[in-house]
């Protein structure tokens, strides 16, 4: 399972970057991205059940499942 980020809606704030505990999030073409390879949706990080980026992120609907 992994997350990825819509970039329509992505405003490359940079918010979610530095909470990924897998680094799977990054700068791409002046947005962001999820490495679907590396992303553990923070399977057994922080919260259960709640990864990290869709807390920190301001935009509704802008990461979502992959």
């Amino acid at each position: 399972m992994a997350l990825q980020i819509i970039r329509e809606l992505c405003t490359a704030c940079g918010d979610c970057e530095p909470l990924c505990p897998t680094q799977s999030i990054s700068a791409w073409k002046g947005v962001y991205r999820i490495d679907a390879a590396t992303c553990s949706e923070c399977e057994g990080d922080g919260e259960p059940g709640v990864p990290q980026c869709l807390d920190a992120c301001m935009e509704e609907d802008c990461i979502v499942p992959a």
